[in-house]
């Protein structure tokens, strides 16, 4: 079996099968599973208190081999002082985005939760990989809802001028 020359083991050798908790940082829980499973439809996997911290653990019924652990930022993960350091990066949007969400009707899920007071970053636009929006969680997360293309289009260079902010 070919080996990638950055790698020391054929492919077939991954040590790895699947991603399946990824860490969003939230700055309350309950706030957040009010958001997260009252609106945009997730459910509780796990919410355990283990004394030290609160594991709480959603998925989309859709897809329950993936989770979000909704995290406070602080202790027993980091210390008070890095924590309260990332809960402002949070309030401040500024962990990139949180999650990628895909969906077979952008526009439906958009004025959904805009109907539901949900805090839109951008509308409802056509992208060369399909169509999407963009949206806040109450803590500052960027989360992106995307319908993708049946086939994707190439990236023209309106396409690159408008994602870096040099459109006209």
């Amino acid at each position: 079996m070919a080996k990638h020359p950055a790698l020391k083991r054929p492919y077939r050798e991954v040590m790895f099968k699947a991603i399946t908790i990824t860490t969003v940082w939230v700055l309350d829980q309950n706030e957040a599973l009010d958001f997260y499973v009252g609106k945009l439809g997730f459910k509780i996997d796990d919410d355990v208190d283990m004394g030290f911290m609160r594991w709480l653990t959603i998925s989309l019924p859709s897809d329950p081999g993936r989770q979000l652990l909704l995290e406070v930022p602080g202790p027993p993960a980091m210390s008070a002082e890095t924590g309260a350091q990332v809960r402002d990066l949070v309030t401040k949007g500024a962990l990139g985005a949180a999650a990628i969400l895909t969906t077979d009707d952008c526009q439906h899920v958009y004025d959904t939760l805009k109907a539901q007071g949900v805090e839109f970053t951008q509308g409802v636009e056509v992208q060369p990989y399909g169509i999407d929006c963009a949206f806040r969680d109450p803590f500052g997360n960027h989360l992106r809802v995307t319908q993708p293309a049946e086939e994707p289009s190439p990236v023209t260079d309106q396409d690159i001028a408008r994602w870096s902010g040099s459109a006209e």
